[in-house]
């Protein structure tokens, strides 16, 4: 028997992919349905615990509550009134939609049930990879996007490949984000202590989205409040907050880390570049503040009206761009 292991199985009616480290003592459940994480869970001297604050059942995996561990393509977080324009041609995602009810966030892959085109797993590492082609021309979209997703597990932590390939004739608005959210122990996250790696942040309106222009970009020096450039406890902030300016480390991953002193446990979400969003979980369906949704963001929200953001979010046609994170559990 091979030390990693990779299977198919059931949630209820829903298909999932399971990843096993029997050696190092880790688990990895992922839902076809949004290719979202159900699961990080890792033996602790006979116990198992789940980092990972993902869906619990069938029917949560179905209703898509806080978009737990959602993958957001082609783009994260909001897009102001759901509107925007690109290449000089405005676009409407909810035509016919008005006053509150215009709202469009996380892409629009939540929804699908990812194909599973690979499925291995040897003595180094387990895989899987999830794909989907639902993103095609619709309202206020009028492009094409392949969607690919690798999930590693091996024995640094586990690892998302995401790749994304313009397969339309025109150049198409597209960037990555994730969604997960994450426990330390069954309490309230304001005893965790939190550390992200960030210069700046980024300021935004009661809507959440983006003040105009520079009034956006906030130095953590004016922003004490927000500072967690050193490891501090979360303490009674409420963050749903994004951070800018991300300083990688030697190797050039960027981590932000996450810690519980009472229980000793601790994890780190990596990504290759981008931004960093904290919600402190305060306005979810369950388990308020219990659980801290840390989001590595190739760009910002509402990127798709932001100027400075158009080279960042544009993918040519026949063009694949391919973006990096993941989480390692830090033991002691």
């Amino acid at each position: 028997m091979t030390r990693f292991r990779a299977v198919e199985a059931m949630l209820g009616t829903q298909p999932v992919v399971q990843l096993e480290d029997a050696e190092g003592g880790r688990r990895v459940r992922i839902a076809r349905l949004g290719a979202a994480l159900l699961n990080f869970e890792a033996d602790e001297g006979g116990t198992w615990f789940d980092y990972a604050d993902g869906y619990r059942d069938d029917a949560e995996v179905v209703a898509r509550s806080g978009s737990r561990f959602a993958i957001m393509v082609p783009f994260g977080g909001r897009i102001a009134d759901a509107r925007y324009s690109f290449d000089g041609q405005a676009q409407d995602l909810q035509p016919g939609v008005v006053g509150e009810a215009r709202a469009s966030r996380h892409g629009f892959v939540r929804g699908a049930t990812f194909d599973l085109v690979a499925l291995a797993a040897d003595e180094q590492k387990a895989r899987a990879t999830l794909a989907t082609n639902v993103i095609r021309p619709q309202p206020g979209y009028p492009h094409s996007i392949d969607l690919a997703v690798t999930f590693t597990l091996d024995a640094a932590g586990l690892a998302l490949e995401v790749a994304m390939r313009n397969v339309g004739d025109d150049a198409a608005p597209c960037f990555f984000g994730w969604h997960p959210y994450f426990r330390l122990a069954d309490a309230l996250v304001d005893g965790w202590e939190l550390q992200i790696p960030g210069e700046g942040l980024i300021r935004t309106g009661a809507d959440l989205i983006a003040l105009p222009g520079a009034a956006a970009y906030v130095a953590l020096d004016d922003a004490p409040a927000m500072d967690f450039r050193e490891p501090r406890a979360i303490g009674g902030q409420i963050l749903d907050q994004s951070y800018n300016e991300l300083q990688s480390d030697a190797d050039g991953s960027i981590r932000t880390h996450l810690r519980d002193p009472a229980s000793g446990r601790a994890l780190v979400v990596w990504q290759e570049h981008g931004l960093m969003h904290a919600f402190t979980s305060d306005t979810i369906s369950r388990d308020v503040r219990r659980a801290i949704a840390l989001e590595p963001m190739e760009c910002m929200a509402n990127a798709f009206n932001r100027p400075e953001c158009a080279d960042a979010i544009r993918l040519l046609p026949g063009a694949e761009r391919r973006y990096r994170c993941g989480v390692e559990i830090i033991q002691a």
